[in-house]
């Protein structure tokens, strides 16, 4: 009897709507996972597929396609749009730790120089300044504490009174470099500054000259500020609050499609000028990522064996639910129907 009560009671608390989205039949097609992703929840979707230009599955030349489902903006009933503009937050370190690459190779800073050489004004204010390198900062192995982990960073939010360095200096050092791996915004915050001071001008204009604008990638901005009509931004969508997050500030926004340009020249390696500057980037980072701030997530991911890159953009969130894990189980299963299409 105490048996079954426990299972009873555990049966309570599985997370069904994931085991539902796990095991339903995989769709034929792309555009039905799409939609099917959609009815977990979310209110608008994304999808952007580039299958390679030797699969020979692609229509018009091998052209990447899109998928969309819901709303662009919901309160103006807009459908999702495959050229909207969207907040990619975390995806942003792939392009910064590109640049860090860049500058190490040629020789305008060194991945093995410490935190303190850049800011000496941080000696006393994070432990182990003279010891945490650049590389362990590219890494999240610093041990430089998560200023987004800061449940005060969230309730100031979106308008910080404190610069977003003030929250990880308030926080406790999580261990000692490369003692561990915590996923750290700061590191990033700090990096940005370093690419600044090295360069003498914004990590923003060593991005645009080095990455961007080589590549074509006109539709990737930095801030809100930089774009021309902010109706071109996908609204977004946080569950249970009457809000749309569309006009907060949370970094850079791109189309679908300038993500999955810079993911395939990250890839095939046509964003280096050299296979030496490679051979950096290999040692220091990864070459996917995934973005999640409030209204927004995405996820951004190549895979080798069948040569392709996929994005997705969500514009729902709720950091306590299971959104970010529908999120995965629906490229998991768009990455299926891709391998299916091929072989």
């Amino acid at each position: 009897m105490i048996l079954l009560v426990g299972t009873v009671i555990s049966l309570f608390f599985v997370p069904w709507i994931l085991v539902k989205a796990w095991i339903l039949p995989l769709p034929n097609s792309i555009q039905e996972q799409v939609n099917e992703t959609l009815s977990h929840g979310f209110d608008g979707m994304i999808v952007y597929v580039d299958k390679g230009p030797d699969k020979g599955v692609n229509t018009d030349n091998n052209a990447p396609q899109f998928y969309t489902a819901g709303w662009h903006d919901k309160q103006l009933q807009i459908p999702a749009k495959p050229n909207a503009l969207f907040k990619i937050a975390s995806i942003s370190k792939l392009y910064v730790a590109v640049s860090i690459a860049k500058l190490a190779h040629s020789n305008q800073l060194s991945l093995d120089q410490s935190l303190d050489e850049y800011f000496p004004e941080l000696i006393g204010k994070i432990k182990y300044a003279d010891s945490i390198t650049l590389r362990l900062m590219v890494q999240h192995r610093s041990g430089i504490p998560n200023f987004t982990s800061s449940a005060e960073f969230w309730s100031d939010a979106p308008e910080n009174k404190k610069s977003h360095l003030d929250y990880a200096l308030a926080m406790p050092t999580s261990f000692a470099p490369d003692e561990g791996y915590e996923y750290s915004n700061t590191n990033y915050l700090l990096l940005r500054e370093i690419i600044a001071k090295v360069t003498g001008h914004s990590h923003e204009q060593f991005i645009q000259d080095n990455i961007l604008t080589p590549l074509r990638l006109y539709n990737t901005f930095f801030s809100l500020n930089d774009v021309d009509d902010i109706n071109n931004v996908m609204s977004g969508y946080y569950v249970g609050v009457d809000e749309d997050f569309k006009t907060a500030e949370y970094g850079m926004l791109a189309t679908a499609e300038d993500v999955g340009l810079f993911l395939r020249a990250l890839n095939d390696s046509s964003v280096f000028t050299n296979t030496t500057e490679k051979a950096i980037y290999d040692d220091i980072y990864v070459y996917e990522h995934g973005g999640l701030v409030p209204g927004y997530q995405s996820l951004a991911e190549y895979h080798k064996d069948i040569d392709t890159v996929v994005v997705q953009f969500m514009n729902t969130t709720d950091f306590n639910g299971y959104e970010w894990n529908l999120s995965e189980i629906s490229i998991n299963r768009i990455v299926k129907i891709v391998e299916k299409q091929i072989n």
